[in-house]
């Protein structure tokens, strides 16, 4: 064969498989983004599932809250109840 030919031989078959190839490959990654979109009832689903998390959260920190609170008070009492946590009276003859 002669070089001319077998350069326009090539020429044409990458133009025909990018031709025909092209449109295939945009219609399968079509399909795979579409595959991936979520039905309104799964964005609902994952919507409220969203907002269950938030309330979850936002429930463990009150309660961290509670018990720092609890241990705070917890730690006065018992330094109320040792002798040596007594606080001093005032000296009212001091006026």
């Amino acid at each position: 064969m002669n070089e001319d030919i077998v350069g326009l031989v090539g020429f044409f078959s990458t133009a025909i498989v990018i031709v025909i190839g092209l449109p295939l490959v945009r219609a399968y990654t079509r399909r795979l983004d579409h595959r991936h979109t979520l039905s309104p009832g799964e964005a609902e689903r994952d919507h409220r599932l969203a907002r269950i998390e938030m309330a979850v959260e936002s429930m463990a920190v009150e309660i961290e809250r509670i018990s720092e609170g609890q241990r705070f008070v917890t730690k006065l009492l018992a330094e109320r109840e040792r002798p040596g946590g007594v606080l001093p009276s005032r000296d009212l003859d001091a006026r």
